[in-house]
């Protein structure tokens, strides 16, 4: 039961996360790659200060993944530049669709036991993604922001496969959050961004997704990763595009289509037949 109710709270955080950045780049009129280096700023900022009264030390050569490194800065700026286009629910659908891939690929490579009902229900929720990504009569189809969010999605799931390891959840999410914050800065300005599209409502937004929902939000996917594994865990997440369509709609006003209607059914119906247990 705990791992369960951390893992929802783990699955609204991350759907924050998606309706959050929506709402600071369309209605707060905020730079989608500004967004996310204030997101990492944010993020190192409250991650460290919790380091500093947890009195916790890390070594820098004992404790570096430059994996973490790595795939959190392709999904945090991947991420933000597909939200540009994207509503919430369809960019979130797109993004754990390709973690969930991601994840049960290295579990395949692993050669770890994976029952049928599991495959099954992966299937039917891929499925869903397929539907999401299939052209409509009369609709555009964004296919640059719908490759950004599918890097970012890539990123993801690395980034959550690297937390199966982690004795330290905190720790080896704040020093991914530092180290990874300098980085950001220095893409700040090789990058096409525009320093000067900001407000204080965007900015607000930024913080609190970067300290709140990434920060927190992603220790406390890597406390409980290690005890899903990873095709749970990848299937487990592909209940956040309902909660961000949900939030899309509600916050934003997003429409909510019958495309994107039928294939939150079929990736809700796999994930909750990959994830059931008699």
């Amino acid at each position: 039961m705990r791992v369960f109710l951390l893992t929802a709270l783990t699955m609204v955080a991350f759907a924050a996360n998606s309706v959050l950045n929506r709402m600071a780049i369309v209605d707060g009129g905020m730079d989608a790659v500004l967004f996310a280096v204030l997101r990492l700023l944010a993020g190192a900022v409250i991650l460290a200060g919790i380091l500093l009264w947890q009195k916790k030390a890390f070594e820098l050569k004992a404790d570096l993944r430059p994996a973490g490194v790595l795939s959190l800065l392709v999904y945090i700026f991947g991420f933000s530049v597909a939200y540009i286009v994207l509503p919430s629910g369809v960019g979130a659908l797109l993004l754990f669709g390709m973690v969930q891939i991601t994840m049960f690929m290295a579990a395949v490579i692993e050669k770890d036991v994976i029952p049928a009902k599991r495959w099954f229900g992966t299937g039917l929720a891929f499925l869903g993604l397929c539907w999401m990504l299939w052209p409509q009569p009369d609709a555009e189809t964004p296919l640059m922001a719908m490759g950004a969010m599918l890097i970012a999605g890539l990123g993801w799931g690395v980034y959550s496969l690297v937390g199966r390891s982690t004795a330290d959840p905190v720790k080896a999410t704040a020093l991914n959050f530092i180290l990874a914050a300098p980085i950001g800065l220095v893409l700040l300005f090789l990058l096409p961004a525009d320093l000067n599209a900001y407000s204080a409502q965007g900015v607000a937004l930024a913080v609190l997704s970067g300290a709140v929902t990434s920060g927190l939000g992603y220790a406390l996917w890597y406390s409980v990763v290690p005890d899903l594994g990873a095709t749970r865990a990848a299937v487990a997440q592909l209940s956040v595009p309902v909660i961000a369509t949900i939030g899309g709609a509600v916050l934003l006003s997003e429409a909510v289509t019958l495309q994107l209607l039928v294939a939150t059914v079929l990736v809700l119906g796999g994930v909750t037949l990959a994830i059931w247990r008699k």
